[in-house]
Order: C-alpha cells, then structure tokens, then sequence
C-alpha cells in the first residue's frame, strides 16, 4: 500500500532563508530516540490540529504539507542511517524509530476527521486539486474508509511489513558471507580486487560479496570453478531466513489488497500508477518479449560458442550455465568490439569522476557544486552545496562513495529531504555508491550519472508543496530522469568534460568511447529478458494466485533457456520485492520507455544548454505535481510514445 509519509523527499528556498542543510550528528541511539519521541509527540499534536479545522472550505494542505516537513526534520536522516552509519546501535534505533512512525502514519491516514476535511478542503488550481486526489487516494488505500475490524486489519498488516522489510534489508546488509580463493584461482582477475583482501588460515585470500568484488570475480575469472563459488554465493545472499520473510511480505500484501475488494495486490496498488493494471503491465512485458526473444536465444548461441572455443571441447557437447554467462559476455564483447572495461579505471578517479557529473551538471543545467564542510555519519562521506548561476543555493548533496562492512552494497539516491517554494524549504539528498577506489570503470560511471540524475531530480525541483516534491513521483516515472541520462557517458564530447576537472587523467581515446558505445548493445537480448523473468515474477508473486516465492521462482526460472541452479536462492537477495519496488519492478522497463522518449530531444546535441535548461524547468522542477504524461508532452511538445524505445532494442 502506500504510505502517505514515507516518499522520498527533498525541499527549496527563497534566497533570504537560504542555508546549506545540516546533518544532524546522532551517534548514539539515545540521541536517535530522543528525538524520535519528541516527533511523534509534534506530529500527534498537529493532527488534533487538523482534525480541529472547519469541516468544510478550510486550507488542509498546507498544514498536511507541514505535517510532512516536521517529519523529515526527523525521519528524513534516520531513513538513511540504517543504510550508511558504522554504529548498529544507530541503525537499529533508526529502524526502531521508523516502525514506530509506521505506526503513527497507519492511524493517521485512517483518522476519518481529517479525511473529511481533506475531502471538502479549499483548493485553488489544478495543483491543489492533484495533491487534494492524491492524497485522498492516500486515505482511502489506508483503509480510512473500510469496517472497524479491517481498518484495525489494515494497521496492523502496514506496521508488520515495514518490521518484515526492515529485516529483509538488514540481513543483506550486515551478512558476512565470504567465499576464499587461492591466487591461483583468482587468475584472470584484477589483482586491486584481490590483493589487499585478508588472508584466511589456510593462506587463501578472503572476499566479500559486495559488487566492486563480486562483479570482477565472476566477468573476469579464467577458471570456471571460481565463477561458479562467487556465483553461488551471491545467489545465497539473505539466506532461507529471506525466503520465509518474503513469503509472509506476499501473504500480507495479498490479505490487505482483499480488504478492499482486489484479488491482487499487483491490481490494488497499479491502478494508482501510469501503467493501470496488472493486466497492461503483462501485455507490455509481453511486447518486451517479443522484441527481443530472437535476440536472446542469438545471444546464448555466442556465448555457448565462445565457451566451447575457451575450453577446447566439441559445441554440441558445451553447457553455457548461469555463472558463465558474465564472463563470456565480456570476452566476446572484447573480442568484437576490442573494450575492457578494466582500461577506463586509469581515466576515471572516484572523486574526479564525481566531480566530472558536477560539471555536467553546471554545463547542462546551470547547476554548479561547492564542496562544505561538515561532520558526517563517516569520515568517506562529503557534503556539496549546489548553486544556480546567480550563486543562489538550491539544495545539499551529501555523497558516500566507497565500500565498507554493514553500508548498503548497492547504488541508490535517499532524496529524504523535500522542496516547498511555499514554506521556503531547502531540498537534501545523499548519493550512496560502491566504487572501487582505484577508479572507475565505463559502466560504473553510467550507474554514477544514473544515481546522480534522481539526485538532480531532488535538487532541482520548485514544487509548490514538500509532498510532490522531487522524486515523489509515480513509481513508474520515477527512474526515467536518472534512466535518460546513462546514455551522456558514452559520448565523446560529454566525456571531454573530464579534462576540465581533471587536467592530470589521461583523456579517453575518441575510439575506445565509440567502440564502447557499440559494445554496450551486445547481448542485450539476454540482458532485457532477464530484467523481464525479474519483472514478472514480481507481478507474479502478488498477483492472484498465492505461491511460495522459492517455489515460482524455480518454476520461472526452468522455463528460460538457462534453466534454474538447484541450490539457488536469488529471491532472498531481491530488495525489491522486500521495499517500495513491490508489485514495481516492471517499472524499470516501463520509465526506459519514457527516458528513451525524453533522450529524442538531445539527439542532436546533448550538450544543449537550452535544452538542458528547458528540461530542468518542464521535467525536474515540477516533481509530482503535474502528471507524468504532462510532463513528456510539455518537454516534448507532442504526446508520448514508444518508438525510440523500440528502436534501441533492435540496434546491433
């Protein structure tokens, strides 16, 4: 369901009140639950206030908007925590305060007072009236209008799944699941993955499964035994324990949408999206499908082939297994298009790189990045002031970089703080990655500039209210800003920007670029379908019929080309399903199409300024605010469409 206070969030300001956001400094958790107390008891008060207004005609959305921003006062930081703060003790009295908000939120969006005033509240424009909707939708999928017994039912389903999610998401985090090789079984692999890594009794080197290991250890590892162990191991990642916790994530999710009359939780909760229905999200899989299914049954006949050439044996009798498939992708990819990945790390340092998405920034948009000084939850982590062209501040990036025990090991934005030109609220995000700080590489730089565009989508955003702000979109358009711009890093002239930040790095050849820019559509077939297995299983797991999620998982997965792993466990690792992504994951596809779409206006250059700026004013800075169709037609100036989407999947 969802839930009305937890939207990522971010906030803007007029000059005059202008200041760069504060961290708060909580390292210990009587701090976290001193202030978490002092919230719950402000937000209890304001919703007295609330329900005390005039039952019809009175201005509710400005306090409900103001409700939200004491909220992320709080709840903003202590979203992040659990994902980047070293002390356990932090993290679990932020997960402790998050569930107890849960709580309060659940009852609020079932308080039947506000929902009335809410429901006849004054509204002056088409702006008020999509909040008055949206947030009225917010009430009633709450269950503010369903029997006393179901709105209990309801309450209590919303605090467990946010308890489940919160362990689903922790035991991945905080496992120490390590998998040790001799040297000579690290053959192949860049030895800056490997060498400083601790040593186990028996000598062999000791390494983690976060993806800056993991990923070098299965593209680059010459025996196959050492591909198929780290495989393996990150196809274990949660852990049975997962496997029961998702299993009861899905009993809930489907037992809640009942209580509104809906056989499916994928129905209940995608009516409220662009895409409509769980039905429309199946046929536009299936038309994902039927692009690319030649494509990928092309692409495993490569694969098997070069894995037959690789071992010496006869191709009738060669098995191409799942651990194979990231490492023959990249030795033909090399072999045809002569890219190593490894070969950009010595052109792009960590922070250089960063401060290469800077100037892009500042070049496209008009936003520039200072570096300020504060104490953060680690000593890795930075925080930037972004700055429009007359020096006004816009909003605080905070940015944690690199690799370490218990920090989120994937790459991911927490826009937790939201604009609100009507209260003059400032915007905050922080940008989580893993790199490798010996450099990066091309495709990590793509999943930076990605990471960086929900970012700018943060910052940049003027919405009159906190609760549209920034990435607080409809699910299935929130990536499409981010999504658009993977494509800049491949494009020489984008890339020349380096040079400025970074007059030591040696300039990329323009060749090795355009050879990389025809690479990165090899093996796409089976790249696409297997984000398609991921989208409908995810459907499938909160659609109509109940089934244990181990068990659908293996019946999908036997039905692909590769077959399924005996052993394997991949949805205990999937945090998707677990989070906001639930019934969602189709929603990666759905936002490419939209992205693909956007891209259309920079075809020509995308270092257009005016574009750019013509961007930032129609797309990112109005948020959630106008419907997303709106957004595409205003930008674009014509209707949204799929064709360039299309054409992308067809291109060799």
């Amino acid at each position: 369901m969802r839930r009305w206070l937890l939207l990522a969030v971010a906030f803007f300001a007029t000059p005059a009140l202008a200041q760069v956001y504060e961290f708060p400094r909580w390292n210990d958790a009587a701090q976290v639950n001193a202030e978490c107390s002092r919230l719950l008891t402000d937000v209890r008060q304001r919703e007295k206030a609330l329900a005390a207004l005039p039952e019809r005609g009175a201005g509710v959305l400005a306090p409900l908007d103001e409700l939200l921003q004491r909220v992320e006062d709080t709840m903003g930081p202590l979203w992040l925590l659990p994902a980047v703060h070293p002390d356990k003790t932090v993290r679990d009295a932020a997960e402790a305060c998050d569930l107890e908000f849960q709580r309060f939120t659940a009852a609020f969006l079932q308080n039947a007072r506000v929902h009335t005033r809410l429901k006849h509240a004054a509204v002056a424009d088409d702006i008020d009236r999509r909040l008055q909707r949206e947030q009225l939708d917010a009430f009633e999928d709450s269950g503010v209008a369903l029997a006393p017994a179901a709105r209990q039912r309801a309450r209590r389903i919303s605090t467990e799944l946010t308890e489940l999610s919160q362990a689903f998401e922790r035991r991945i985090r905080e496992s120490r699941d390590t998998v040790a090789f001799t040297e000579a079984q690290l053959e192949g692999v860049p030895e800056n993955v490997w060498r400083n890594a601790r040593r186990d009794a028996k000598g062999r080197y000791v390494l983690g499964l976060d993806y800056p290991t993991a990923d070098p250890v299965m593209e680059r590892a010459v025996q196959e035994r050492t591909r198929e162990r780290m495989w393996r191991a990150t196809m274990r990642q949660g852990g049975e324990a997962n496997l029961k916790t998702l299993q009861r994530i899905a009993e809930l999710r489907r037992e809640y949408a009942r209580l509104f009359g809906f056989d499916s939780y994928a129905d209940f909760t995608l009516r409220r999206r662009m895409v409509g229905s769980e039905a429309q999200a199946t046929r536009f899989l299936a038309e994902v499908d039927a692009a690319v299914a030649q494509r990928e049954r092309a692409d495993l006949a490569l694969l098997r082939e070069a894995k037959a050439r690789a071992t010496g044996a006869p191709q009738a009798s060669t098995t191409l297994q799942r651990w194979d498939l990231r490492h023959f992708t990249e030795r033909v990819r090399n072999e045809r298009y002569t890219v190593d990945q490894e070969a950009f790390r010595a052109h792009f340092p960590p922070q250089r790189s960063l401060e290469f998405v800077f100037a892009l920034s500042q070049r496209l948009f008009g936003v520039r990045f200072e570096p300020v000084e504060q104490t953060l939850w680690h000593p890795q982590a930075r925080a930037y002031a972004a700055r429009d062209e007359q020096g006004r501040l816009l909003g605080t990036l905070f940015v944690d970089l690199f690799p370490r025990p218990d920090k989120y090991n994937h790459a991911a934005v927490w826009s937790f703080r939201n604009v609100s030109v009507r209260s003059g609220r400032l915007p905050a995000a922080a940008l989580v990655v893993n790199f490798d700080s010996q450099g990066l590489t091309l495709e990590e730089l793509e999943t930076l500039l990605h990471e960086f565009g929900h970012a700018l989508h943060a910052l940049l955003s003027t919405t009159r209210y906190a609760i549209p702000g920034g990435t607080n979109v409809l699910l299935d358009f929130a990536e499409a800003p981010s999504q658009m711009l993977e494509d800049w890093v491949y494009d020489p002239a984008v890339l020349a920007l380096f040079q400025q930040v970074c007059s030591e790095c040696a300039p990329v050849p323009r060749e090795m670029i355009e050879r990389a820019a025809r690479a990165r559509h090899f093996a796409k077939g089976i790249a696409t379908t297997r984000q398609l297995v991921f989208a409908r299983y995810d459907l499938a797991l909160h659609g109509r019929r109940a089934e244990a999620p181990m068990k659908l998982w293996a019946r999908m997965e036997r039905a692909t080309p590769l077959g399924h792993v005996p052993g394997t466990i991949f949805p205990a690792g999937f945090g998707h399903l677990a989070g906001g992504y639930g019934a969602g994951y189709y929603a990666y596809m759905w936002s490419l199409v939209v992205a693909e779409d956007l891209r259309t206006a920079f075809a020509a250059d995308r270092l257009d300024a005016a574009v750019g700026r013509r961007y930032r004013d129609t797309v990112l800075a109005n948020g959630g605010q106008l419907a997303p169709k709106e957004l595409v037609r205003r930008f674009l100036g014509r209707e949204g469409n799929a064709e360039a989407f299309f054409r992308s999947l067809a291109i060799e």
